[in-house]
């Protein structure tokens, strides 16, 4: 097939997870398959980012949205009642150069990426796939609630429009995708079910056990200007390190991952340190005697934890995170439910190495077990043939 792929950004560097989830389905689907990536972006792109992409495109367009029209554009949206999420990403003048493209290319399939992309395809009568990835409507209202009280109003408003919105677009695409069912579960259109669930998955080949000096106890990995994030970070700088240190007061946290948000960056101290960007994740995994994701607002499924697990780092993480993931608690990971909880949980992984060491075998297995790129994006290239089949 020739499939044609709209991301709202440019899937490299792999830095944040919707960027992690285009790069392998592209690279598992260029395999059997010619693929056309058209890309948004709002920054200038290194020459390296875009080497990295060619070996599995056959072409790769990347459409610059200028800062100025973007904030025209979310005004637009404000006055048109869409979402300011389709808002910022979407372009007059891109929405032309997109179709013109389509036009050029012919593709067999179009392939969009997330909500923000929609906008430009959804009227299309080529055969097209809309990923969800996760429940925008949801996270932004799980957001409300620990929100200033200025942005308050604002994300009210924005709630209330993705769920019109991920509602509307349902009916104009083939097929919709989602990363797990209890999001599928939140998206607010009667027919729901027939989202199909395409995992994500991760490299166990990259992602595996390394022996190395531990330097800190807990670690904490992710885009940390990502608002679930910075969240998690305080939560547990603030809330939990506080219980444990109460009996254990040498435990550290590493805090690691690009764009640390002011809120993030204040957590540091002689007990917490701040990488920002790092050029190999794997070292901070595997420098860490505990992986810890204490999700407190968010939707779609965590990387980070399959990475964690991969590299058979014991984890901890909340109900919220684990809805998605589906490890069992107690064997495969372990569930805090409160400050006090998680501290207890860290307090007894770090006293007792063998509990640790056993949690971590469990959890490694259950990813090599249930997590693989490749059979998650056959599923995917599966769903895009039929609509081939039918409609060529």
């Amino acid at each position: 097939m020739k499939i044609f792929v709209l991301l709202s950004r440019f899937p490299y560097p792999l830095e944040k997870g919707d960027k992690l989830r285009a790069y392998n389905q592209i690279k598992f689907l260029s395999e059997h398959n010619e693929i056309h990536l058209c890309a948004l972006t709002d920054i200038s792109l290194k020459r390296e980012y875009i080497a990295a992409m060619e070996p599995f495109c056959k072409t790769i367009e990347v459409i610059r949205l200028p800062k100025f029209w973007i904030f025209v554009n979310i005004l637009l949206a404000f006055l048109k009642g869409r979402p300011f999420q389709t808002g910022y990403f979407y372009n007059k003048s891109a929405h032309k150069k997109i179709t013109a493209l389509i036009k050029e290319i012919k593709p067999d399939h179009i392939y969009c990426q997330l909500l923000r992309v929609a906008e430009y395809i959804r009227r299309n009568p080529l055969p097209k796939t809309l990923d969800y990835q996760d429940v925008f409507s949801k996270g932004v209202e799980r957001r409300i609630k620990t929100a200033p009280f200025y942005l308050k109003p604002i994300l009210r408003i924005e709630y209330r429009r993705l769920c019109k919105y991920e509602n509307e677009v349902f009916k104009d695409f083939d097929n919709k995708t989602i990363i797990s069912k209890p999001d599928r579960d939140l998206i607010p259109h009667p027919d729901r079910d027939k989202i199909e669930i395409v995992i994500n998955g991760v490299d166990t080949d990259f992602y595996k056990p390394m022996i190395t000096n531990k330097e800190y106890d807990i670690v904490f990995i992710g885009n940390m200007g990502y608002p679930p994030n910075i969240n998690a970070a305080v939560y547990l700088v603030k809330k939990i390190l506080p219980e444990v240190h109460q009996q254990l007061p040498e435990t550290t946290v590493v805090l690691v991952g690009a764009n640390p948000h002011p809120e993030v960056c204040a957590l540091k101290s002689d007990k917490v340190n701040i990488t920002g960007w790092v050029d190999d994740l794997r070292e901070y995994y595997a420098k860490a005697r505990i992986f810890i994701a204490p999700m407190q607002i968010g939707t779609g499924l965590q990387n980070k934890l399959l990475e964690a697990m991969a590299m058979k780092i014991p984890c901890i993480t909340s109900p919220l995170a684990n809805n998605a993931l589906e490890a069992k608690d107690g064997e495969e990971i372990l569930i805090g439910n409160s400050p006090e909880e998680y501290a207890g949980i860290i307090v007894d992984l770090l006293t007792h190495p063998e509990k640790s060491e056993k949690i971590a075998a469990k959890g490694h297995e259950f990813v090599k077990r249930s997590y693989n790129w490749k059979t998650a994006t056959d599923k995917l290239e599966s769903l895009m043939s039929k609509n081939k089949t039918q409609k060529v």
